[in-house]
């Protein structure tokens, strides 16, 4: 089972990271979606893991993100 649970290992943490993100998002009243799509749309280069890390870690230079991605 080992090689089938590297496989998945990849698969549920990119989960656990976007359920995170979800949850802070929504904590300031936008949707995940919406969120994904303006930091495409500013060319802000952060992945799911760097922005899930921001959630938890330092709420207020993530809320600056999600601001800066929404406006």
């Amino acid at each position: 089972y080992a090689y089938r649970d590297r496989k998945n290992r990849k698969r549920d943490f990119r989960r656990l990271w976007i359920t995170r993100i979800n949850a802070e998002v929504r904590n300031l009243g936008y949707s995940y979606s919406k969120f994904i799509y303006g930091l495409n749309q500013k060319g802000i280069k952060l992945d799911r893991k760097m922005l899930s890390e921001l959630a938890i870690q330092d709420k207020a230079t993530f809320e600056k993100v999600v601001k800066t991605a929404i406006d």
